[in-house]
């Protein structure tokens, strides 16, 4: 692991989850990542009047990526001290970041630049990365307005932040049924389930929940018999 990554499993009734990744940013210029679906610049002015709750220093910055477009992060990170990559179609912001998977790790880590993920933001930071879908061979496992326009469950590559899954909404969507068959099929190690208004911090060894829920761990079973899932609530937290 190199710099901290905060994922934080969407809501918007607690601002001070951004508050542990503000303190990392070395100045005040938060790039906000956006998929811009036509309502691009409205959605920025959420994430930054929850920013400037969190910090009344913070200056958020739009970097909006039109539908069916790929983020180019070279440029824009020179302007940045940290990136928040936000919510929405998670499958479409894989998609937009696709063509710099492997490039946007290391250019964060040299310039210092910490990463945030709200909701689809943090799904996609994951190594292999749970974007959608309610179904696993034909058989319903979550919600199926949770599918994310997708009906198997699909998981793809990811940023590689983080060396598990992660789904988000947990509580509130019901996805902790897909995180953990996607863990028992065996298409990620193992992963994290994180409701919203909460916050998993992850740096060096080990991970800290904070916020208003709970994170859910799903591991393999020491047997190789199913998982293991074990729920972490504000103030706990587990090695990596």
């Amino acid at each position: 692991m190199g710099s901290p990554v905060f994922l934080i499993g969407g809501g918007w009734d607690r601002a001070e989850v951004y508050e542990p990744f503000l303190r990392e940013v070395r100045g005040r210029r938060v790039g906000c990542l956006i998929l811009d679906e036509g309502d691009g610049t409205a959605q920025f002015e959420r994430y930054a009047a929850a920013l400037r709750t969190a910090d009344p220093g913070c200056v958020p910055v739009p970097l909006l990526v039109p539908l069916g477009a790929r983020f180019e992060p070279e440029a824009v990170l020179d302007g940045v001290d940290g990136l928040l990559v936000c919510g929405g179609l998670t499958p479409a912001y894989q998609d937009a970041l696709a063509e710099c998977l492997d490039r946007l790790p290391g250019l964060l880590a040299a310039r210092g630049v910490p990463y945030a993920g709200f909701s689809a933001g943090a799904a996609v930071a994951a190594r292999r990365a749970v974007v959608g879908g309610w179904l696993v061979d034909g058989v319903q496992v979550c919600p199926e307005e949770t599918g994310e326009d997708l009906a198997e469950v699909e998981v793809r590559a990811g940023l590689g932040l983080v060396p598990f899954a992660v789904d988000v909404h947990a509580a509130q969507w019901g996805t902790l049924p897909r995180l953990v068959a996607a863990v028992a099929r065996g298409e990620a190690p193992y992963g994290v389930a994180v409701d919203e208004n909460t916050l998993l911090a992850v740096g060096g060894d080990g991970a800290r929940v904070s916020g208003a829920g709970r994170v859910h761990l799903v591991r393999p079973a020491p047997d190789g018999d199913g998982v293991v899932v074990r729920a972490y609530g504000a103030g706990e937290g587990f090695a990596l």
